[in-house]
């Protein structure tokens, strides 16, 4: 017997079988177009597909509803160069670009002999998704000086309580710590840390315009706030 008839397949010969199965996980195809894990390429394809569906469905809703929560943010942005006039709504209030709020009584209802009249202050308060027209936002004493309007924060610079007139004494007075002033705002007594804050105020055309402020209380100095 020769040599060749008596030799043995060597052990790492690969079976016909094993290289057909090898060639379909390298990339051939088979009937039913799985992948080397058993798993059909339709099936992943169509989760892939309805994975993408999925997300586009709710990303959409989520950056429109983002837009439109921004949006008033935005706008506020690119107005805030823009004059402030009130008025464009009814019952809004007539405010010009530097805040000077139009008042609903001309110079003629002062009294002209400098008695003080107390009025009520209203504008448009504005937050970014929301418009209140025409709240009261505070309150000032208003006196005439011939054909000028002096004008007072009723608020006591103190502690800021609601400071009175006295017509029988003629001054202000502050009846929760005894703070007194004359007729020009300044202090009859140690109490008040500083004079009556007074308000810028015009008379234009016959009416009053005031531009309404609020100070920080109990300090010497009149800090806006």
């Amino acid at each position: 017997m020769s040599e060749n008839e008596n030799a043995t397949p060597e052990a790492d010969e690969t079976p016909p079988a094993v290289e057909a199965t090898a060639a379909t996980c390298c990339g051939a195809s088979t009937p039913d177009e799985s992948d080397c894990s058993g798993k059909p390429r339709r099936n992943f394809v169509v989760e892939a597909l309805a994975a993408t569906i999925g997300a586009v469905v709710g990303i959409v809703p989520a950056v429109i509803g983002g837009l439109f929560f921004l949006d008033p943010l935005v706008r506020k942005g690119d107005q805030k160069d823009e004059p402030i006039v009130g008025g464009n709504e009814p019952g809004g209030v007539v405010k010009d670009a530097l805040g000077f709020i139009r008042l609903t009584l001309g110079i003629d209802a002062l009294p002209e002999d400098g008695t003080p009249v107390r009025y009520t202050v209203r504008d448009d308060i504005v937050n970014v998704w929301n418009k209140f027209p025409n709240q009261p936002i505070g309150s000032v004493w208003l006196r005439r000086i011939q054909d000028q309007v002096l004008a007072f924060n009723t608020v006591c610079p103190h502690l800021g309580c609601a400071v009175d007139h006295r017509p029988s004494e003629g001054d202000f007075y502050c009846p929760c710590h005894t703070s007194a002033f004359d007729m020009d705002g300044k202090p009859l007594n140690v109490i008040p840390p500083r004079a009556m804050d007074t308000l810028e105020a015009e008379v234009r055309e016959g009416r009053i315009w005031l531009k309404y402020q609020e100070f920080r209380g109990a300090t010497s100095e009149k800090v806006p706030v």
